[in-house]
């Protein structure tokens, strides 16, 4: 699903992006609800990026990425914990790219995005390459998102990539030698 976002561009630099763990469900913007197999999922889109909210049996949490005031963590190139029952992993990078590319790209990703029937994405209004996309899908008993937030008055693109599984419990030592 592809929509323009009704507001001003307010994350308007890459280095500006934060990542949280449980925080409480922002305001959004758009919002896709999706089951994956037992899951769901709800991918929010902010005017400050996004917020991708996980419902299982036990509550929920979320993962946020955005342009947060008073946050004290900066967008990791990497984590990996457990969430109540959940293994999570998050992986980001910053791709700087030149005009024509980015463009090139920006267009590739949301023709991807908007035309998947589990992804979502906003354009934010003064440039069609203002955007952030997301898209999720469920994988080998594993739920996985990616994102893409767009700023291209500096050429740069943030990638990230989420994986969550449920914990297998350790075998006991029966057989063991």
């Amino acid at each position: 699903m592809l929509t323009t976002l009704k507001t001003a561009y307010s994350d308007t630099r890459a280095a500006d992006l934060a990542w949280a763990l449980g925080r409480e469900t922002l305001p959004a913007l758009a919002t896709l609800d999706l089951e994956l197999t037992g899951v769901k999922l709800q991918l929010r889109l902010l005017g400050a990026s996004h917020q991708v909210v996980v419902e299982e049996d036990r509550g929920l949490w979320s993962e946020t990425v955005a342009c947060i005031p008073g946050s004290s963590t900066p967008l990791p190139l990497g984590v990996a914990k457990r969430v109540g029952d959940w293994e999570y992993e998050f992986a980001a990078r910053v791709e700087v790219l030149s005009p024509g590319s980015f463009a090139g790209r920006a267009q590739e990703l949301l023709a991807l995005v908007s035309d998947h029937p589990q992804g979502l994405a906003g354009v934010f209004p003064g440039s069609p390459h203002a955007f952030t996309a997301m898209l999720a899908q469920r994988c080998e008993g594993q739920v996985h998102w990616r994102t893409w937030h767009a700023y291209p008055q500096d050429g740069q693109l943030v990638a990230t990539r989420t994986r969550v599984g449920v914990r297998v419990p350790a075998r006991s030592g029966v057989g063991r030698v």
